[in-house]
């Protein structure tokens, strides 16, 4: 018996080490396998490794073309050619070189052409955030992607770019694949590699950058059509770079001495080397592409999508010229800027956007330091149809369609005062008429036609109260800001459902003098929300885009806007008869004024801020809606001139043009 028990143990334990040798010779052989799968997959795509060459010739790419209205006008091309000037690594600045490796590969010249910390770190914050946002591509891998990759997230284009990579790395030196690197990468729409950039930007040769500069062309690397130096993305791009600084000096490439003078130099941007048409329309709709549509800049870049936009080229060669030529008069008023929007209100369609006075202008003139200073704060990149502005008392009209629909009409009376409105901002709020004059009564109809303040503000009592004014003296309206209050609430309401979006702040924010533009909004929504009187009280979002094709002609996206009724018709046709009144307007404007044209019913309204910051005429027909702003772009008060002084030219001018055609 015992000896029957140890044969058992021995045929057992000689059962289990033949099952290990098993499991060790299945293990070994799937090893086996599997590096010989590496090994031949690495032979497989490094035989197709281009020749050092390669990396300088330019790829077909069919670009994205953006056309006006008829498709017969091409406004831009997204990279529509690789504009490339290729510059050995010995005349590209050292601290270039170190920026963009602090911003893009930290540990370049130490990994092998893949960062395995940098994958580690990656991998623990998407982790930690629950999704793909961390990036761990090393500045090889960007060269090998950019030059013969698409960014299709498969697993063979992934395999491909790292046995590239690493083939890469093993056969060229650091020094060559960075050189490699910055003359093929882009910086912008069209601008590849930094001799490219730079002179596009700063009209230099890379090996003139200072410190500064290198750190803007490495921060355009990230995103090259979003932190474009002349788009709507300024701010952040300037933002990028001193991260940029601040990174230089932590892993000690630079000191903080040389950082904080960086920060202090004054950066100058030459201009747009290309002609665009419609600039600051173009850029609108190419950053609709990418954040409403959903667009990739990888995308947009290879393609060759069709955009058919809204605009009309006739209408916006005229605007632009008319802008211009009145800008320059301006300049005698201290007024340095202008901007104009013209939409369709049926459709809702941009038929012209002038962004600003010119977009190729320098803003850094030669001598500007010897003319006022707000010369030499002209942006002229920065779209000021879609900045945050003061409207005055071209605001007016939404509290006057919010008491109309309230049941009152354009006879209703107020008293036109001196008038106390109780404590608003810590202080009592006694404003003026714009010529410090008292009119006693008065209807609704000559207060808004006259842009009336005191009486205007009254209306917001009686939106929020349902009782006439007219025989409340001076401080009859102490301590009844709540009653202000829900006139101010229901107001805003009216503009916000007509399509003024940036009133965003808690009611008690704006204070009664939000009805002579306390508030910011814009010049696009308010011409859109003007269209909404134009087109007898329905909505029509703004567009800027009719269809979208791809590269085969094929409609891909299609405009489709359905209209929205926000307002009644009898309170439309109120406000728009008395916005046309030429004569009951005429005490204040006079009967020969910019609002008025001869043979046409033309609705029209002012608008000044009380520190003369911003000028603003806003007028429509049936068939077309124009806005028009003046001002400054660093916020700088003009000459004590209102709207119809500043504005009001470029308006009637545009408007007259407009009106003569519809007339063929």
């Amino acid at each position: 018996m015992p000896q029957r028990k140890l044969y058992r143990r021995i045929y057992q334990k000689n059962k289990r080490k033949a099952g290990f040798l098993f499991v060790f010779k299945i293990v070994g052989l799937t090893f086996f396998f599997l590096l010989l799968g590496i090994l031949f997959l690495f032979i497989y795509y490094a035989k197709d490794l281009p020749r050092p060459e390669k990396f300088l010739e330019k790829e077909f790419i069919q670009s994205t073309k953006i056309y006006d209205r008829t498709g017969k006008v091409l406004l831009f091309e997204i990279y529509g050619e690789e504009k490339r000037e290729y510059v050995p690594l010995e005349k590209i600045p050292v601290y270039l070189r170190e920026a963009v490796i602090v911003a893009e590969d930290t540990n370049f010249y130490h990994h092998f052409g893949i960062d395995l910390k940098a994958i580690g770190r990656a991998i623990l914050a998407d982790l930690k955030l629950k999704k793909p946002v961390q990036g761990a591509s090393t500045i090889p891998q960007q060269l090998i992607r950019s030059s013969f990759l698409t960014r299709e997230k498969t697993l063979e284009r992934k395999i491909k770019e790292v046995i590239l990579t690493l083939e890469l790395d093993r056969r060229y030196s650091k020094d060559q694949i960075l050189e490699w690197y910055l003359n093929q990468v882009p910086f912008g729409p069209n601008i590849y590699g930094v001799e490219t950039a730079s002179k596009s930007y700063f009209g230099k040769s890379a090996s003139e950058l200072t410190l500064t500069e290198a750190a803007i062309l490495t921060a355009t690397i990230r995103a090259p059509s979003y932190l474009y130096p002349y788009g709507e993305h300024l701010d952040e791009l300037i933002a990028r770079k001193d991260y940029i600084l601040n990174r230089m000096v932590t892993l000690g490439y630079i000191n903080q001495e040389e950082k904080e003078t960086a920060q202090k130099e004054e950066i100058k941007f030459v201009g747009p080397s290309s002609k665009i048409l419609a600039p600051h329309f173009v850029m609108y709709v190419k950053n609709l592409l990418e954040q409403e549509y959903g667009y990739g800049e990888d995308f947009l870049k290879e393609k060759g999508l069709r955009v058919y936009t809204t605009l009309d080229a006739g209408l916006q060669e005229s605007a632009e010229k008319i802008v211009d030529n009145q800008a320059k008069i301006n300049e005698k008023y201290r007024a340095f800027n202008a901007s104009l929007v013209a939409i369709s209100p049926e459709t809702g369609e941009i038929l012209a956007m002038v962004g600003s006075k010119d977009w190729f202008s320098d803003p850094f003139p030669e001598g500007c330091e010897l003319t006022p200073e707000v010369d030499c704060l002209f942006e002229p990149y920065l779209n000021v149809a879609l900045r945050g502005r003061q409207p005055g008392s071209a605001f007016k009209p939404f509290v006057y369609a919010t008491v109309f629909k309230k049941g009152y009409d354009d006879k209703t009376q107020v008293l036109d005062g001196l008038t106390n409105f109780g404590i608003w901002g810590g202080k009592e709020y006694i404003p003026q008429n714009y010529d410090g004059k008292f009119r006693g009564l008065v209807t609704l109809r000559e207060s808004l036609a006259q842009s009336l303040n005191i009486p205007s503000i009254k209306v917001l009592y009686l939106i929020g109260s349902g009782e006439k004014t007219e025989k409340l003296e001076i401080n009859d309206f102490l301590g009844k800001e709540e009653i202000f209050r829900e006139g101010l609430k229901e107001s805003i309401e009216t503009a916000k459902e007509m399509g003024i979006n940036t009133l965003t702040q808690p009611i008690p924010f704006y204070g009664p003098s939000v009805v002579l533009g306390g508030g910011e909004v814009n010049l696009l929504e308010m011409a859109s929300a003007y269209g909404v009187f134009a087109n007898e009280g329905l909505k029509v979002e703004p567009e800027a885009i009719l269809k979208i094709e791809d590269s085969e002609g094929n409609i891909i996206d299609q405009k489709n806007s359905v209209p929205r009724r926000v307002l009644d018709l009898r309170v439309v046709q109120l406000i728009n008869d008395i916005l046309a009144d030429n004569e009951t307007r005429a005490p204040i404007f006079g009967l020969k004024s910019p609002l008025y044209f001869e043979g046409f019913k033309v609705s029209a309204k002012t608008g000044t801020t009380d520190n003369f910051r911003d000028g603003w005429t806003l007028g429509f027909t049936p068939e077309i809606v124009v806005g028009v702003w003046v001002g400054n772009n660093d916020n700088s008060p003009m000459q004590k001139e209102p709207g119809i002084v500043l504005a009001g030219p470029i308006f009637h001018q545009f408007m007259e043009k407009v009106l003569s055609s519809l007339q063929k």
